[in-house]
């Protein structure tokens, strides 16, 4: 509340908070109370709401408590075999209305229970949300800011909005390039943790120091920095300048030609 006073937001913020205190059942609530100003806001007003939830392990937990309360048959590590659909509910009223001005966009964040993504909560949560966002501890240890893991993180909506009339035409396999490569440098990481680095190959060591250049210059952004699109395209050009072009197997030539800069 504080921040949000300070930005000067608080006029523009509507916020239901449940406190550790509080009955459960206010838990279950407290989300779809929210949801519901949402709609009124985005579908009466007119206006572009983003909501954002937090924390959904708290709220599937208190899920779980009622679940064993009512006696209920119990699935995947104690939650209600309901648990998927009673989050969709929540997820799925996200979105815009036909003859509407207004939309809803929705942020649910949670925590991973010992950092594991295959947890029922981060699991159904994945499959039904157009996307994720994974944070790394590993990469917020290296003071990387955001500490965005790549390989686990997804978009199932970014096909349709990128490209020639969208971002850049280069987008698509620039992307595509980078995930490539990392994917390989984290197998080369393995790699060196048991052999040593000065042991791998000239290639192997060419993965180590883009992964470092990746973190630091790609992933790693100032708090108040304002990055376009363009500028990260950029970036991700100066990195490829680090390999021969037989690794970059993800980019057509004409693009090599035209943003390369070799």
């Amino acid at each position: 509340k504080s921040a949000f006073e300070e930005s000067g937001a608080s006029s523009r913020v509507v916020s239901y908070i449940n406190l550790a205190d509080a009955p459960i059942v206010e838990r279950i609530s407290t989300p779809r109370t929210a949801l519901t100003a949402a709609e009124y806001l985005a579908f009466e007003e007119g206006m572009h709401i983003l909501v954002v939830m937090t924390d959904i392990t708290s709220y599937a937990e208190a899920l779980r408590e009622i679940s064993s309360a009512r006696e209920e048959v119990p699935s995947r590590k104690g939650y209600p075999g309901y648990l998927y659909s009673d989050l969709s509910t929540l997820y799925e009223r996200a979105g815009m209305v036909k003859g509407k001005k207004g939309s809803i966009t929705l942020i649910p964040i949670l925590t991973m229970p010992n950092d594991d993504i295959t947890h029922p909560i981060p699991d159904l949560t994945g499959f039904i949300t157009e996307g994720q966002i994974v944070l790394s501890r590993e990469l917020f240890q290296k003071n990387i800011y955001p500490p965005v893991n790549i390989l686990p993180s997804l978009s199932r909506l970014m096909k349709d909005g990128i490209g020639d009339g969208y971002t850049r035409e280069d987008h698509d396999q620039v992307q595509s390039q980078l995930f490539a490569l990392y994917s390989k440098v984290i197998e080369v990481r393995s790699l060196s943790q048991i052999i040593g680095e000065d042991d791998l190959t000239e290639i192997d060591k060419i993965y180590m120091e883009f992964g470092r250049e990746f973190e630091q210059n790609f992933l790693n952004q100032n708090f108040d920095e304002s990055r376009t699109i363009e500028k990260s395209l950029d970036i991700a050009w100066d990195l490829f300048k680090l390999f021969p072009k037989i690794e970059l197997d993800r980019l057509e030539s004409k693009y090599i030609e035209k943003y390369g800069r070799w």
